[in-house]
């Protein structure tokens, strides 16, 4: 019998004081492919990072590659997030930087990234021209790195990965804003590559997963338990936590319409980001936003929430006021609770828990101005009420991602904003959270509050939505009452 391609004997691993993994033993023999689960905060991304020789260097982790093998004798691990760098070779780019005309000459293009990964790893470029045609990217081969959604950032993650088609492949929630076709592609592209002498290991929250995943695992109290099919969490049972007070009522609408755009159209040189489109939200409404990557929700977002210059071109009226009429974009930001992946992205990872609830007040990336007794107890509030409590002083650095997650999403609601920005509030959070989440915002949107929502994922939604905006291309194609599924179903 061959030696397994990944052998684990009593490996630990500690966060500070505290042991995340413990004694974990795990075999992979050739042509296993697992899913890897277990809650936010189990040790799942350490573990597959300890497997690449990032997270730690250690002799109770032995990979053994195949020499005869036609992939590549390399472990390669894709992390959650796609981290690029600009021409310089650096990543200090700014939250606004992608809407700045004048800014996004700072990265390189799509081709010539792939160009450069194909010559620092070997790779014929040519061979990368199916990958991008499956994932739906080849049209953007001559866009800047910076211009890119996060969807679009995860497909040349993906490309990339795929293309080099490694032995072994430690995929850390590799859906991550995916629109529905590009999931059922990936999955594809998947079946395919392990069919090629290519290993996959799996982390992932979502229900619909490759053909090729043959092992299932878990990490409970930091060790690996297999389970023999694939389960799921059927019945999530969250605590019963009231509302924090202070969130009971939202505060009065600033006006009968808080948003309405008439015939906007965004412009990057010849490419065109958005085409006429018309929308009006009225206090109150629950607004469901939908579209393909690149379809444009990010930047009709940034329209609402005063980060995109082109707002002055256009005919858009923010809270009563038509933009360009003398507010600030302080002004604007004043009504709005945000959190979107770009925030997350950009955000001051050296503040902690604490600092970074309590930046939302002043929609600041981190905490500069001392906050007064009254706050400061809301702030503790909402720690309270998110689970927090043991990281409050821990610097966000230091956190799982859903952990992260779950701090920005109590910084979004701190100030008891009049308006919701919610642009996939459950990346990488677990089932448990999301739902927590969802029944928060269920909670809080019982009142006058408006939102939108933005999500590719019909099974992690609030209940209470009742509009939707759905773009393809730029354009507006969907604009009504809110159908949940199983009512369209009825039809």
């Amino acid at each position: 019998m061959s030696n397994p391609i990944v052998q684990i004997s009593n490996f630990n691993l500690k966060y500070g004081n505290k042991t995340v993994l413990r004694d974990l033993e795990w075999t992979i023999q050739e042509g296993e492919n697992w899913l890897l689960t277990g809650f936010s905060g189990s040790g799942k991304t350490a573990l597959l990072k300890a497997i690449a020789g990032i997270e730690k260097s250690t002799d109770e982790i032995v990979v053994n590659f195949d020499r005869q093998s036609n992939a590549r004798p390399v472990c390669q691990y894709i992390a959650q997030w796609y981290q690029f760098k600009n021409v310089e070779g650096v990543a200090n780019f700014y939250y606004q930087q992608r809407y700045n005309a004048q800014q996004v000459q700072d990265t390189l293009t799509v081709n010539a990234e792939l160009a450069h990964y194909a010559e620092e790893n070997n790779l014929n470029l040519a061979k990368s021209e199916p990958i991008l045609e499956a994932l739906g990217f080849a049209p953007l081969k001559n866009a800047q790195l910076i211009e890119l959604s996060s969807g679009e950032h995860k497909k040349l993650q993906l490309v990339k990965a795929l293309w080099l088609k490694p032995q072994l492949l430690l995929l850390d929630q590799p859906y991550t804003g995916l629109d529905i076709q590009s999931r059922q592609n990936l999955n594809n592209l998947l079946d395919r590559l392990t069919t090629e002498g290519v290993q996959i290991i799996l982390i992932s929250n979502e229900t619909e997963i490759p053909a090729c995943i043959n092992r299932y695992g878990e990490i409970i109290d930091g060790q690996l338990e297999e389970h023999f099919t694939f389960c799921t969490r059927n019945e999530i049972v969250i605590e019963d936590r009231p509302i924090p007070e202070f969130l009971h009522e939202a505060p009065p609408s600033s006006s009968e319409t808080l948003i309405k755009m008439v015939d906007v159209n965004i412009n990057y040189g010849e490419k065109q980001v958005l085409k006429n489109v018309n929308w009006e939200i009225k206090a109150g409404e629950k607004w469901l936003l939908q579209g393909h990557n690149g379809s444009g929700k990010s930047t009709l977002l940034s329209l609402v929430n005063g980060d995109h210059p082109q707002a002055y071109a256009n005919e858009i009226y923010l809270f009563g006021n038509k933009r360009g009429s003398g507010e600030s974009i302080w002004d604007i930001k004043e009504h709005i609770g945000l959190i979107s992946p770009e925030l997350h992205w950009y955000f001051d990872f050296n503040a902690t828990v604490w600092q970074s609830i309590a930046s939302g007040f002043f929609d600041s990336i981190g905490l500069y101005k001392e906050i007064g007794w009254h706050k400061r107890t809301q702030v503790d509030e909402l720690i309270e009420y998110f689970g927090l409590t043991e990281n409050k002083n821990d610097l966000l650095a230091q956190l799982p991602l859903g952990k992260q997650r779950l701090v920005l999403l109590a910084r979004t609601v701190i100030k008891n904003p009049e308006l919701l920005v919610l642009d996939e509030p459950c990346q990488g959070l677990d089932a448990h959270q999301t739902l927590q989440f969802n029944t928060l915002i269920d909670g809080l949107c019982t009142t006058n509050r408006t939102l939108i929502y933005v999500s590719h994922s019909d099974d992690q939604l609030p209940k209470n939505l009742t509009h939707q905006l759905l773009l393809s291309k730029g354009e507006v194609i969907h604009n009504h009452i809110y159908k949940k599924k199983e009512e369209l179903e009825s039809v």
